[in-house]
C-alpha cells in the first residue's frame, strides 16, 4: 500500500519545554520505529511532518539577532521554513535511516525541500491571522510594519505579533521529483511545515510569508502520489465528538455525511483537530476507494489494520 504519513508537533518534540535539537533528534528515532513498523510490512511510505515549533524558534532567533544588532538584516519567513524543512528533515531521515540499518532493511532515505504553489488570491491572504515569532511593543510593531510592510495585531494583551496568511495548497512545484524517488522505493519527506508557500508570477515562482497546514499539504501530495491512504499521526487513538465531556465519544468510523454533521456542530477545534478531520474528507472525496485515517503515533500498524484510530470514508 502507498502511504503519506502526516506527522504532528508529538513525532518532533515529545517534550514542549525542552526545543533543543537533542530532544527533537531523541523524539525522532522513537517515531522512527513507528514509520519502519509499516515500511516492513511493505508499504510505501512517504512522510510530511509539521514545524510549528520549529520555525516559530528559527524566526524568534533571528528577530532577537535583528533587535540586539538593531541591523536590518531579517530572513523573509519562506526562508526561514526552508530552514525548518532542512533541520527537522535531517533529523527525521537520520533516524529512519538507523532504524531500517537496525533492521536490515535496505531503503534509502531523503529530504526534499518542497516548494508549495498557493493562489495569491486565497481568501487567506485578505485576513491574515496566524501569529508567528515574537512579541513586539506597539511603537516596535509600528515601525516594523512601516519599514516591513508587516501585518502586525495584538496578541492577548501579550503585546504584537506578525500575523500571516494560511492559505490552502494547490500544488507542489518538485512532484515530478518526489515522485520518481517514491517509484523508486525511498522513504521520502517532503512538504515539511507544509511547504514553503509560492506563487507564480509570469512564470516565475516567488515565495511569500504565509503557513501552509501540513495536513491539507500532506493530502495534496498523496493526491500528486496517487496515494491508496492518508494517515494523519497525533497525540490521540481517535478523533471524538463532545471532547473533554462526560458524554465524549470515539469515534472508529465517520462518512462524509457525518463529518459535515460534526464540522456545523463546532465538533473539532480550529488549527488542531478540524484540519484534520477537512484533509481527511477532502481526500476521500478525491476518490472514494481511498482511505483516510487519523491515529496515534505508536499505533500506526494498528490503525492500518483497522483496529485502532478512526476512518474517514464516503458513505
Amino acid at each position: 500500500m502507498r502511504i503519506v504519513l502526516a506527522l504532528g508537533g508529538n513525532a518532533l518534540q515529545a517534550d514542549p519545554k525542552d526545543a533543543s535539537a537533542e530532544s527533537q533528534l531523541k523524539t525522532c528515532k522513537e517515531t522512527a520505529k513507528s514509520i519502519v513498523d509499516l515500511i516492513e510490512e511493505g508499504h510505501t511510505v512517504s512522510i510530511v511532518h509539521g514545524n510549528g515549533p520549529q520555525v516559530g524558534q528559527i524566526l524568534s532567533s533571528v528577530e532577537a539577532g535583528h533587535k540586539a544588532n538593531n541591523t536590518n538584516v531579517l530572513f523573509p519567513f519562506d526562508v526561514c521554513g526552508a530552514f525548518s524543512q532542512g533541520y527537522i528533515g535531517y533529523h527525521l531521515q537520520n533516524a529512519i535511516s538507523g532504524e531500517l540499518k537496525k533492521r536490515n532493511i535496505n531503503k534509502n532515505v531523503g529530504t526534499i525541500v518542497t516548494q508549495v504553489v498557493v493562489d495569491k488570491n486565497d481568501k487567506g491572504f485578505q485576513n491574515p491571522t496566524k501569529p508567528i515569532g515574537s512579541f513586539y511593543t506597539k511603537e516596535e510593531a509600528e515601525s516594523l510594519s512601516e519599514e516591513k510592510g508587516y501585518v502586525m495585531k495584538e496578541d492577548a494583551g501579550r503585546g504584537y505579533r506578525r500575523v500571516v496568511a494560511s492559505p490552502k495548497p494547490v500544488d507542489v512545484i518538485e512532484k515530478a521529483t518526489i515522485k520518481e524517488l517514491v517509484d523508486n522505493g525511498t522513504v521520502v519527506i517532503s512538504c515539511g511545515g507544509g511547504g514553503i508557500p509560492v506563487i507564480i508570477e509570469d512564470s516565475v515562482v516567488k515565495g511569500v510569508p504565509a503557513v501552509i497546514d501540513k495536513d491539507f499539504a500532506a493530502e495534496k501530495l498523496a493526491e500528486i502520489l496517487d496515494a491508496d491512504a492518508l494517515v494523519i499521526l497525533t497525540a490521540v487513538d481517535k478523533v471524538a465528538v463532545n471532547f473533554n465531556k462526560p458524554d465524549q465519544k470515539n469515534l472508529d468510523v465517520m462518512n462524509l455525511e457525518e463529518v459535515d454533521k460534526y464540522i456545523e456542530e463546532k465538533q473539532f477545534a480550529p488549527g488542531s483537530m478540524l484540519p484534520k478531520v477537512e484533509a481527511c474528507k477532502k481526500f476521500v472525496q478525491f476518490e472514494s476507494n481511498k482511505i483516510s485515517i487519523i491515529a496515534s503515533l505508536s499505533k500506526a500498524k494498528e490503525a492500518l489494520r483497522g483496529t485502532s484510530g478512526t476512518r474517514v470514508v464516503a458513505k
